[in-house]
């Protein structure tokens, strides 16, 4: 999942497009900046042309295409400014001022053909810039750099006398920066990217149980029980809430073995993510062998249907705990509790659903366990 590319990206797509929506909001701010800088600078290179060239000549053959430049980056500073931008878009943005400004460049470089060396040290802070400061897939920068790298080096064989030896030293500065631009930025991304995931592990860790991989009871506090409720609230709907407890563990862990204890969890676990609505429902792990479910605009006869499935299906396992001398069995036992914020004018919190499923959930044990009971709160 956290694996890298030779560009330094995320080979998993999911986890580079989480990155990069992680990051969105400081790529679109550098953008925006590194492009008015360069612009604020480009313009002021000016004062060259009107020295090299003379005023007259500099406004007709050089000042166009600085103006050029200085129209497109400002509009995609603006843009990355004051646009909520996607990923896509910066990286468009960011090939299009770059490849605008490279253009811009060759064509002043052709009007002041005696200056190809002042040239070449132009391009060679214009690459680190490509690579380092303009924030753009590594892959683009690479096809960018190296097209203006080959296309500048046949202007110099093109347009200039300059010798062999010269020609030769400056083509493979050029490509020493082009070289070390790319491993800098790749750098840089295996640094960012090491530091996502990094966050990620430890977001998990502090809202997962190592276990069975379900939200712990610090996330249903801190995030669960006011969005939730207030979600069902916002919308008028029914939410329902079970919570569940594997029979008997205290005698699997005492005759089978901690072990096996841990392996009968994650098996139940297991089964409740597997019977749950990815991204819509919620399990969580709520103590030792015991779990919840947060099951949004689900009613009480949806939430009786889930919690016999998942009783039949846990107690229809004979592979867990195999034919034992002790006669144990995996069974487990449901409470169901359901409010409709459609259909009444009191309103109850998450804690109270909870609660009453947990009183329920008691009860099923009282009744001789492997049950499921259930009532609808008015």
């Amino acid at each position: 999942m956290h694996t890298l590319s030779l560009t330094g990206e995320f080979v998993h797509p999911a986890t580079e497009s989480a990155f990069l929506e992680h990051q969105l909001a400081r790529t679109r701010a550098l953008l925006g900046f590194t492009l008015l800088f360069c612009t604020f600078f480009y313009l002021c290179f000016f004062v060259t042309d009107v020295a090299a060239l003379g005023m007259d000549t500099a406004l007709a053959a050089t000042f166009p295409a600085r103006l050029l430049v200085a129209l497109t980056a400002g509009s995609c500073a603006w843009l990355a400014y004051r646009r909520p931008l996607s990923v896509r878009a910066t990286w468009l943005a960011a090939t299009v001022a770059e490849s605008v400004a490279l253009a811009s460049f060759m064509h002043i470089a052709v009007q002041r053909p005696q200056e190809f060396h002042w040239h070449a040290m132009s391009l060679a802070i214009m690459l680190v810039v490509i690579y380092l400061y303009i924030p753009n897939r590594l892959s683009h920068a690479i096809v960018l750099a190296g097209t203006a790298t080959g296309v500048f080096l046949e202007l110099v064989l093109r347009l200039t006398t300059m010798s062999f030896a010269d020609i030769l030293t400056m083509g493979l500065l050029l490509v020493l920066v082009n070289t070390f631009g790319a491993l800098a930025a790749r750098r840089y991304n295996h640094v960012s990217r090491e530091e996502f995931r990094l966050q990620t592990d430890l977001k998990e860790a502090a809202e997962r149980d190592h276990l069975t991989g379900c939200y712990n009871r610090r996330y249903l506090h801190q995030h669960l029980l006011g969005l939730e409720l207030s979600r069902a609230r916002r919308f008028g709907r029914p939410l329902t809430v079970v919570l569940c407890d594997i029979d008997n563990f205290k005698l699997i862990n005492d005759n089978f073995g901690h072990t096996k204890g841990d392996e009968v969890i994650k098996a139940f676990a297991d089964l409740l993510a597997g019977a749950t609505r990815d991204q819509v429902d919620t399990v969580v792990r709520y103590g030792g062998e015991e779990f919840l479910l947060i099951l949004p605009e689900t009613d009480l006869a949806g939430g009786e249907h889930l919690a016999e499935r998942l009783r039949e299906a846990f107690a229809a396992d004979r592979l867990l705990l195999g034919d034992n001398a002790f006669g144990l069995r995996t069974t487990a036992s449901f409470g169901v509790a359901c409010f409709d914020f459609a259909n009444s004018q009191v309103s109850y919190n998450l804690p109270d659903l909870i609660s009453a499923a947990d009183k329920l959930m008691y009860e099923a044990k009282r009744s001789g366990r492997n049950r499921v009971e259930s009532m609808e709160l008015k």
